[in-house]
């Protein structure tokens, strides 16, 4: 049996109703304007909405753009080719629902999956479904569609949950309430943001996962925290290990009486500053041996995969 790609349930509570029940609405309006002036039921509908003889709205999937508050960046293209491929068999189930933007096309609310797959098959026409939204209620729909498909990327899903914190003015409470989920799991979730952007960008591409991260945000100290990254995907260390690590980062070793090695000569501020931007931005250890005048650079590396990171970024 096919697999039908409809809305959840949640969503369709969230955005007011079921497509059954709003299309009956615009087909009531219309009708009753129908009545007064005789006229083409569509007459009220925005140009570029077609209604048939059973109250459906049409439109060219060319008119439709993505809301501007979807967080999804990220469409697999196997996955758009399998719904494309189920829409051929069995049609559009459920309505894209969309808003229109004033200048001729019109939002995409919910149904960019959808609306690619549609155009990858190049229907000229999509069956719709149109409604107004608020800013605040563009972002949660985009949100829980995405989440209740488990489309969104870690960070994607983080981003979503600060954005809908700002713009509604909502806890964290509150937000874990509409799209389902207990707090913990947004809390953790909006922390990755934290993270500086080489690893964010990690997350986002599968080098490390969410447990990976969340044992950085263990780390106190921000070049640990590098180092720590260039450890566990030169050593492709398992989220235990990192976890472990951390801690100790966090709790070193008490050091034993009477040996205590020879106090440090004090170094020029601006070494270590470079030597900390080193580290920020190779991810590992790097050690700048040497004054301005004369010295060595020193780089730890901890794999090949971890030198042919490391060279990829030097190179580029």
């Amino acid at each position: 049996m096919a697999k039908k790609f409809g809305l959840g349930a949640g969503l369709e509570a969230l955005m007011g109703g079921s497509p059954k029940e709003e299309s009956a609405v615009i087909e009531s309006a219309t009708s009753t304007k129908e009545k007064k002036s005789d006229s083409k039921s569509n007459i009220s509908l925005p140009a570029g909405i077609e209604q048939d003889e059973n109250g459906k709205l049409w439109v060219d999937p060319e008119l439709l753009k993505p809301n501007p508050y979807q967080m999804r960046e990220e469409f697999d293209d196997e996955e758009l080719k399998g719904l494309a491929e189920s829409i051929q068999e069995n049609g559009l189930i459920q309505p894209i629902t969309i808003e229109d933007a004033k200048d001729g096309t019109f939002y995409i609310i919910a149904g960019e999956r959808r609306t690619r797959a549609c155009k990858l098959l190049g229907l000229k026409k999509v069956y719709v479904q149109l409604n107004a939204y608020s800013d605040q209620k563009k972002l949660e729909v985009a949100l829980i569609e995405n989440i209740q498909r488990a489309d969104l990327n870690p960070i994607e899903e983080a981003k979503a949950y600060y954005r809908l914190m700002e713009l509604g003015g909502l806890k964290q409470e509150e937000v874990a309430k509409k799209v389902g989920k207990n707090r913990a799991t947004v809390a953790n979730s909006v922390r990755l943001l934290k993270l500086p952007e080489d690893i964010q960008n990690a997350l986002v591409t599968g080098q490390i996962t969410a447990g990976h991260a969340r044992a950085l945000l263990m780390v106190k100290d921000k070049m640990e925290m590098q180092m720590l990254f260039g450890k566990i995907v030169g050593q492709n260390l398992s989220v235990h290990q990192a976890e472990v690590m951390a801690s100790e980062m966090n709790n070193p070793a008490p050091k034993i009486k009477g040996s205590d090695p020879a106090p440090k000569v004090k170094r020029d501020p601006d070494l270590i500053d470079a030597e900390t931007k080193f580290i920020e931005k190779l991810g590992t250890k790097v050690q700048i041996k040497g004054d301005f005048e004369k010295g060595s650079i020193v780089i730890d590396y901890y794999s090949k995969d971890d030198l042919n990171r490391l060279y990829d970024i030097i190179t580029k």
